[in-house]
């Protein structure tokens, strides 16, 4: 695979998994012994595309009008790196916080390897700290909502 097939391959992930909300892309598009690191709660690794779904259905369900935009994208070898920002409604619960109506600004970085025109590892770092501030209210609001995002229970599987 080239570099410009990985990199279109990544786009084609955030416009229609993310802003379309596409669940068959992520069977299409995660090889069956996917990893990935990041993309969840910290120390949860996800694997394969069933447990990316989870994830998912988690954060779709929560944030249903998320829209991500990609920022700069760039490849080398076998891997995609995009820098990207979001924004979202938190009109759901499905993150263990009730719905609050709040428009959130959230920013990322993700890298993917890719093989087979599969993505077989992913790694991603996104700012919860900021999505959980911009969801609480101040000081005691904001650590019980970063606890509760930090514990939030549901399918265990994010790139």
């Amino acid at each position: 695979m080239s570099v410009d097939e990985n990199v279109a391959l990544m786009r084609r992930w955030f416009k229609e998994v993310w802003n379309e909300g596409r669940v068959q892309t992520i069977y299409d598009l995660l090889d069956e012994n996917f990893t990935g690191i990041g993309q969840d709660q910290p120390g949860v690794v996800i694997q394969g595309p069933a447990g990316f779904v989870g994830l998912f259905d988690r954060l779709r369900g929560a944030f249903p009008d998320i829209k991500i935009t990609v920022e700069d994208v760039f490849g080398v070898d076998d891997k995609v790196t995009v820098r990207w920002s979001g924004v979202m409604t938190h009109t759901g619960n499905q993150v263990g916080i009730p719905p609050t109506n709040k428009t959130v600004r959230v920013t990322g970085i993700t890298i993917a390897r890719f093989a087979k025109y599969k993505i077989v590892e992913g790694w991603d770092n996104w700012d919860l700290l900021t999505l959980v501030q911009q969801l609480s209210t101040p000081a005691a609001g904001t650590v019980r909502a970063a606890q509760s995002l930090a514990t939030s229970q549901g399918p265990r599987s994010l790139a």
